[in-house]
Order: C-alpha cells, then structure tokens, then sequence
C-alpha cells in the first residue's frame, strides 16, 4: 500500500480545518491542520508534509508571508501549495504575482469534488 500523503491546511477557521479533513481523510489522506500562519510554518517544519492547502486571508501572518517565507527557504521551497482564497479580487493578486509559483487555487466556498480535483492534480503534476 502507498504511503499517505501529507496535506497540511493552513486556515484562522478551525471549522474549515475540519470540513477539509472530512473531506481529504475519506480519500486516504492524512490530514494535519494549523491555526494561522505563524503555526502554519511552524508546522511545515516539522512535518514537512507533501502538499499544503493555504488560506490567504489571515490575521497576523497571512497567506502570502507563509508563502514568501517557504520560498525563501530551501527546504520548503519546492513544497507545493493550494492557494485557498475567499475573495475573487485577490484572484486577480493570483494570477498577476504569483501564477508562476502558486501551485493551483481554490475559492470559497468550494465543494468537495473541486478540492480533491486540486489536490489530485497537484500531486499528480509533482509526481
């Protein structure tokens, strides 16, 4: 059997942690969940997970410092990342700043067949 793939979902919700866990645990993978950046990247350190879903709109340290932070390092620079993002203007920040380097994006509220279609297309294009 394959080893299970890491997902790591950064979000200030708890409740879309869990959703997202539901969600990704029912198709085997392991799931692990942090509330806000500044954990977040704590998290990917230890864990080093083999994929992470990440939610912009955050206090303190938001979506795109987390992102900065993990390409400038080169450890977790090659990690790939789901931008998960509530706001269609910043869809236009997406695509206009960091298109070449996110890995995909979701919206919110999103179903479940949409995120699984991310994440399996993610890890697919990541071998």
């Amino acid at each position: 059997m394959a080893e299970k793939k890491k997902v790591l979902c950064i979000e200030d919700e708890p409740e879309m942690i869990d959703l997202i866990k539901l969600i990704l645990e029912r198709k085997g993978f392991e799931v692990l969940g942090a509330v806000g950046g500044k954990e977040g990247l704590e998290v990917i350190r230890r864990e080093m997970p083999d994929l992470i879903l990440l939610d912009l709109m955050m206090p303190e340290v938001d979506g795109w410092e987390v992102f900065r932070q993990m390409k400038a390092d080169e450890q977790l620079k090659d990690i790939p990342v789901i931008v998960v993002t509530a706001k269609a203007q910043s869809i236009d920040k997406v695509l206009g700043l960091h298109i070449a380097k996110v890995d995909d994006y979701v919206t919110k509220p999103f179903g479940p067949q949409e995120l699984l279609k991310s994440v399996n297309k993610v890890l697919a294009m990541r071998g």
